[in-house]
């Protein structure tokens, strides 16, 4: 910092390399925060999941104590407390389509969620780019 008389004030190196210093810091954080928006949906995917495959659980036990054990035959509203399927944030849907297999840990649809109604299996759709098969 030079002063000069009564003046005060920053060199031209000294805003340089306070420029080039801030400019490093965010080439670093940035892509951090754009990794974080990634693990925020998977991890609200894998909470709406977990929703649906609770209400599957609780109807299918409600089933077994009238004495006809069977699986929800599809994933509706009536199954959940605040009647909203939870919306998977990978695709932004709410809707469930029942499926006859598990389709491939990538694969995307119009739909947010699949069900097996066989066997009460649950799963996510994904983006394209995030494998939902392990969750």
């Amino acid at each position: 910092m030079i002063r000069t008389g009564n003046r005060s004030g920053f060199t031209l190196i000294e805003l340089v390399m306070v420029i080039v210093i801030l400019g490093i810091l965010s080439a670093i954080a940035i892509p951090k925060f754009a990794d974080l928006t990634t693990q925020a949906k998977i991890s609200a995917a894998k909470g709406g999941l977990g929703a649906i495959r609770s209400a599957v659980a609780i109807d299918y036990a409600k089933s077994a104590t009238s004495g006809t054990v069977a699986f929800p035959s599809a994933i509706t509203t009536a199954l959940f407390a605040d009647s909203l399927v939870p919306r998977n944030p990978m695709n932004n849907s709410t809707s469930v389509g029942v499926v006859a297999a598990a389709p491939a840990g990538t694969a995307t649809s119009a739909d947010g969620w699949w069900y097996i109604s066989a066997s009460g299996r649950a799963g996510a759709y994904s983006d394209g780019t995030q494998d939902t098969s392990t969750w």
